[in-house]
């Protein structure tokens, strides 16, 4: 009977992956439709005469799907919704550059508020390694910000679309260890204090570490700074490697971190932005409610998911928007 039990179990199980793998394939297949509509001339033209003969709410409603489809993908793919955001709405909507990037900060912004204040009080986000960086980081984001509004869209665009490309190669080469080899902290670490405890919640083992190399590591979140707040695409795809893999702290405490120190870098850019007008909550409330309904929906997919491939097909979509975006800063 138990026997019995058990194989019904079983094709319970199976007939609900199934059930969920068929959604995840409408999803996939729902995005991949919206970015070839995105891809017709009515998108892909970047003027005002691009949303001519459409209601008020017609691009609120279309930017409230596409993000909804995107925060699936940015939690299915492990990278930020700001990363995917800010190339493919610039590449194939029709608004400014400066409101996309915006828009963008806050997008990437939300989530890490949402995060932070838990992954503090699991002791996974470490205040002492992200105070320096922090400091470093939010002050040259808030000079990328003033030096990518100053600059021309068109320059803006292609060294986006070389940024993003750019994300693209170091997510298929970069690597990720899980507690580095840290023979000895430096003496910037140790006079900083830059060290601390954690329990792997996987194992129960107590895991002692501490970091190396933290001029060198500083000296990269000043560009990780730049880069953030003129293109707005927060830095988690930066920040964690510099951490992880240059500085030493492990993985967990690297991406909590990273979680952390969003919601201060972004920050410091997006006031920026507001100051300057280009904040609208035309674009900004469906923007943050997709992404917020998305990332939901991506975590309950993300048990059944395959990582392999929804990480290949975050990277083809993130090539396809970097070579738009460079090919829209070019001008063919």
């Amino acid at each position: 009977m138990n026997s019995a039990l058990s194989i019904k179990d079983n094709a319970y199980i199976q007939e609900d992956e199934m059930r969920i793998n068929g959604k995840l394939w409408t999803i996939i297949l729902i995005s991949l439709f919206s970015l070839t509509l995105m891809a017709s001339p009515a998108f892909a033209d970047g003027s005002a005469e691009a949303s001519n003969g459409h209601a008020w709410w017609f691009w609120p409603l279309v930017l409230l799907i596409v993000t909804f489809i995107m925060g699936i993908l940015a939690v299915l793919g492990g990278v930020g919704g700001g990363v995917l955001f800010v190339p493919i709405i610039s590449g194939f909507f029709p608004f400014h550059l400066d409101f996309v990037r915006g828009t963008g900060l806050l997008v990437a912004l939300s989530g890490a508020l949402a995060a932070g204040p838990g992954l503090l009080k699991m002791n996974l986000a470490s205040l002492r390694l992200a105070i320096p960086v922090a400091l470093i980081a939010s002050t040259c984001a808030i000079i990328g910000a003033m030096i990518g509004l100053a600059l021309p869209t068109n320059v803006i665009q292609i060294s986006l679309g070389i940024t993003i490309l750019g994300i693209c190669v170091l997510m298929l080469t970069a690597k990720k260890s899980t507690v580095p080899d840290v023979p000895q902290a430096d003496r910037l670490s140790s006079a900083l204090r830059i060290c601390g405890v954690y329990q792997e919640a996987s194992t129960g083992e107590i895991i002692d570490w501490k970091i190396h190399r933290t001029p060198m590591g500083l000296a990269l979140f000043i560009i990780i700074g730049l880069m953030a707040g003129m293109f707005g695409l927060g830095a988690g795809w930066a920040n964690v490697p510099a951490l992880n893999l240059l500085m030493g702290a492990p993985l967990k405490i690297s991406v909590a971190t990273s979680k952390f120190l969003l919601s201060i870098t972004d920050t410091s850019a997006a006031w920026i932005y507001m100051n300057k007008g280009c904040v609208i909550p035309m674009m900004v409330v469906p923007s943050l409610v997709g992404i917020m309904l998305g990332s939901f929906v991506g975590v309950r997919l993300l048990k059944i998911a395959k990582p392999t491939f929804i990480r290949w097909m975050v990277i083809g979509i993130l090539a396809f928007a970097g070579a738009k975006a460079l090919s829209k800063g070019l001008g063919f």
